[in-house]
């Protein structure tokens, strides 16, 4: 339900909304011409990953990110999208940046290249870090990729909101308190942009080799496996979940709740991590690395943590995201569960991040009660049935009230958002198209009629109709955008701002190797330091 004083006011100053900041963290494979996964080195052109501030790996060498600065104008941040694209794609030769979320053909699980940043404390510990993913969820999770959503909300709107409630808090503490009610109530309701943008109900047989899974051979093809209703197989358990981790709770009722819960999941050792040990013989195909994993613990990092959303605030050098938290609020939140859509060159679009944008703001004008263990399990109950069987038939999820119909809850919530549709709409009203919100919101109200618009579904019907694999559909849609973007070069200014980057990240990284004063050892000691201090007091 809606709460009608802060809509009245965003509706009597909707300009408030102007101020809105997204950012974009996009994930792409770098793919052979095979559509096998790039065993090279991370592009000395494109810089290095441990200080480029737009262009980096995440968890694999050969998985590119992709980091937007936060940008109040939309076409802008995409543009910059764009530029990144096509910067890439002009020095990664004959490679392919891979259009879907789930992984492409993938040989021997230790064939998959950890990413690698260097020799610096700072860089090892990234690395180690994923070597422990590696040890823990095998490497093959490490190719999955996404598109992460990074939005605030502006500091004039909180101040009128502040003063409109008479909070007691101070602002940062009232900000704070906000963003984590919109927090519990995307967690509430994301399922409905899983069904809507999910793109990924199907994978190589390749991804699961030696694993356990509930798939069905799609079009006796042995080598794509699917589900028929499937949405987003990356949300599900084949993506990054663990039953060490389904012990895990985290609280989001407040920020006190949350650090402490994911501080002591860092700190508290776990018998399934124990046994794999800390160290080991150094391998010399990880540059004679001895270490297997950060620690022993329940989380290396809270990173570790597979959330569809993270509260975040921009850390110090040498701080740890708790820690940033802890010491200054939430600053932005990280939205974490959007595939790439493989039939769109950057993954994502201006029309899908509108109905986002309105979404989030639905999210934070309803009421939010606290969460509680049931409504808990009743989330993670709704994500599953959604990923696995989001367009079937007569599908129901579980509320407090009861089982409901999915599409009578979905159209019941864009209903609701519909009202935060109008306000963003308002707020941009100088533009030539006042009503690029509410068209978004139509555009996806339709998928509820015909699941066949979604791009799930869009995905397996191309695949029946082009009786292709997984992995030919996907590389033919690779390498239609490669050429689109090879077709349009960056202007000589861009290209030029680019190259510079990529020679001051070299730079950077070889002052902060120069700068160690400790051994790896001390350095680790000292940074998880600051998880025992993190009690959220």
């Amino acid at each position: 339900m809606i709460q009608h004083n802060n809509y009245d006011i965003l509706k009597s100053q909707p300009k408030l909304l102007r101020g809105i900041l997204r950012g974009l963290e996009k994930e792409s494979l770098r793919v052979d011409r095979a559509g096998t996964l790039a065993q090279t080195p991370h592009p000395q052109a494109l810089g290095a990953a441990l200080c480029h501030p737009r262009i980096t790996t995440d968890y694999s060498e050969a998985l590119l990110e992709f980091i937007t600065e936060p940008h109040s104008c939309m076409n802008t941040l995409l543009q910059q999208l764009d530029d990144i694209h096509r910067y890439t794609y002009s020095h990664i030769g004959s490679e392919t940046l891979w259009t879907s979320s789930m992984p492409c053909e993938l040989t021997r699980d230790a064939d998959i290249p950890v990413a690698r940043y260097g020799f610096s404390n700072v860089g090892r510990m990234k690395s180690v870090y994923r070597l422990g993913l590696g040890n823990r969820y095998g490497r093959s999770m490490q190719t999955i990729a996404g598109i992460h959503y990074n939005f605030s909300l502006p500091d004039d709107l909180w101040q009128v909101l502040h003063e409109a409630e008479q909070s007691t808090l101070a602002l940062q503490d009232f900000k704070t308190e906000r963003y984590f009610a919109v927090i519990r109530n995307f967690r509430r309701y994301y399922w409905l942009l899983i069904y809507l943008f999910g793109a990924a109900p199907a994978v190589c047989r390749s991804f699961v080799k030696g694993r356990e899974h509930q798939l069905d051979t799609f079009n006796d093809d042995e080598n794509t496996l699917h589900k028929p209703y499937a949405t987003s197989l990356r949300m599900g358990d084949l993506g990054y979940q663990s039953s060490a981790q389904q012990e895990l709770t985290v609280g989001y009722n407040q920020l006190d709740n949350y650090l402490q819960t994911l501080c002591g999941a860092i700190t508290r050792s776990h018998s399934d991590y124990s046994d794999i040990g800390v160290k080991g013989e150094p391998d010399a195909s990880e540059q004679d690395e001895s270490y297997r994993q950060l620690n022993s613990n329940l989380l290396q990092i809270e990173n570790e943590f597979y959330s569809a959303i993270r509260p975040k605030r921009t850390a110090k050098p040498g701080e740890t995201a708790l820690g940033a938290l802890q010491r200054g609020g939430v600053e932005y939140i990280e939205i974490r569960c959007i595939d790439l859509n493989p039939f769109e060159p950057m993954g994502i679009t201006a029309e899908q991040m509108r109905f986002v944008d309105s979404f989030l703001v639905y999210c934070m004008l309803a009421d939010s009660p606290d969460s509680d263990s049931t409504e808990n399990i009743h989330i993670n109950e709704n994500q599953h049935r959604i990923v696995y069987r989001g367009r079937e038939p007569g599908l129901k999820l579980q509320t407090a009230g009861g089982e409901r119909d999915m599409k009578v809850l979905a159209a019941e919530l864009i209903n609701g958002i519909e009202g935060s549709a109008k306000l963003l709409d308002r707020a941009f009203d100088s533009e030539l198209n006042s009503e690029q919100h509410q068209q978004s919101l139509d555009v996806q109200r339709a998928k509820l009629d015909n699941p066949e618009l979604t791009p799930s579904a869009q995905l397996l019907q191309a695949m029946r109709d082009g009786n292709k694999t997984f992995l030919d559909l996907s590389l033919e849609q690779a390498q239609k955008h490669r050429a689109s973007f090879n077709g349009n070069s960056l202007k000589p200014c861009t290209e030029n701002q680019y190259a510079a980057m990529a020679a001051q990240s070299m730079g950077d990284q070889t002052a902060i190797e120069e700068a160690d004063s400790v051994d790896f050892e001390t350095y680790l000691s000292d940074y998880y330091q600051q998880y025992q201090n993190c009690s959220g007091g």
